[in-house]
């Protein structure tokens, strides 16, 4: 007969898990820093379109002008020197190494239409386009609101409700909402330049389109 252990049984602790999940990430964007570092500069800078400024990279994240120590690659805001959390450390490390210079498509693509997108397509639609209908389908006008309140700009060559932003200087998103009725549910969608993949993985458009869903949820 197996005896019982006396030790307790502890379930996992949730900041234990955020601290392991962050020490993870910072594993990969050193690796990912001390390649990005090995280039020159003005390699980077022009293949990620971004700025110098005192021998330093400058670029628009969500609409914030970011500064990138040479070459420390670390991330901080300008306008107030915060250093960036390690989510937004990583999709910038992601950025700068991904970059390979490519024009934007000017092609509004579904995610299921980029490279390894397809797999994905259905849980991407889940916590994106189905989130968007679900918040803002019986109100347009707040769709609205706080898309303009975030800079988008309007793409009404797609939908009345459909608008673009720029989270990196060569990535645009753009989302899209048809009002339900009724007589038919509302719908949303996430859509991404065609080239996006040039400049971030199919993980980094994912994370970019949950995260455009939930500032516009989190914008009054």
């Amino acid at each position: 007969m197996t005896e019982k252990s006396n030790t307790p049984f502890t379930r996992p602790n949730l900041q234990d898990a955020r601290k392991n999940w962050e020490e993870s990430m910072l594993r990969q964007v050193e690796e990912l820093r001390r390649q990005v570092s090995s280039l020159p500069i003005g390699y980077v800078a022009e293949r990620c379109g971004s700025s110098f400024h005192e021998q330093n990279l400058r670029l628009r994240y969500w609409g914030q002008e970011i500064e990138i120590t040479w070459p420390t690659l670390e991330a901080r805001r300008v306008q107030d020197g915060q250093v960036c959390s390690v989510h937004d450390q990583a999709m910038l490390m992601y950025y700068l190494h991904t970059a390979d210079g490519a024009p934007m498509a000017d092609r509004w693509a579904a995610f299921r239409e980029l490279p390894g997108g397809t797999f994905y397509h259905q849980a991407f639609q889940g916590y994106s386009g189905d989130l968007l209908a679900k918040h803002f389908g019986s109100s347009p006008e707040a769709f609205a609101r706080a898309a303009r309140a975030l800079g988008g700009d309007p793409l009404t060559a797609i939908s009345e409700h459909a608008y673009a932003f720029l989270p990196f200087p060569r990535i645009r998103l753009a989302a899209v909402l048809w009002p339900g009725d009724e007589e038919f549910p509302a719908r949303g969608s996430i859509l991404f330049d065609a080239h996006a993949c040039h400049y971030t993985t199919i993980d980094g458009c994912a994370l970019l389109g949950s995260r455009l869903v939930q500032r516009l949820k989190q914008t009054k």
